[in-house]
């Protein structure tokens, strides 16, 4: 049997839902700079489809905590620690979708499921998912935003 008691699954999966909206915006943020050259609120809010108030709210909790750089009316940029977990949001996301390719989930399906899958896993069920890779081959070789 599970050694976790149930309420503690519940307490992760609400601290993974708080954790998700973070990982995107940072992974947003490094798409639209390596894009566009530039992040801004406008593009974040027309990308996420959600006022600007609230890309403003979200960008001030980024910057609370380390990830972005911000001031009025300029760009955001993300710190060293907002770039690190870019890449391994972007690198847990492909992992996901290779892994859902491989079981034969259609492409659309993979795309969509692997959005919300990657940031519910741990570091150990990424793992887990590479060394799945490594045995039944994958898809690697493009990156998330090549999709």
């Amino acid at each position: 049997m599970n050694s976790m008691p149930h309420h503690e699954h519940f307490d992760r999966v609400r601290q993974d839902h708080q954790r998700e909206l973070v990982e995107d915006y940072v992974e947003e943020i490094a798409h639209l700079h390596q894009h566009l050259g530039e992040a801004r609120a406008s593009d974040l809010a027309e990308r996420f489809g959600v006022s600007p108030a609230a890309v403003s709210k979200v960008v001030t909790k980024l910057k609370r905590d380390g990830l972005v750089n911000a001031r009025p009316y300029r760009g955001i940029f993300l710190t060293e620690e907002g770039e690190e977990l870019a890449h391994k949001v972007a690198a847990r996301h492909l992992v996901v979708l290779d892994v859902l390719r491989t079981m034969g989930v259609s492409e659309p399906v993979a795309r969509a499921d692997s959005e919300g899958i990657e940031h519910h896993c741990s570091d150990a069920t990424v793992e887990a998912m590479r060394r799945f890779l490594d045995q039944h081959g994958s898809d690697r070789g493009e990156t998330k935003r090549d999709l």
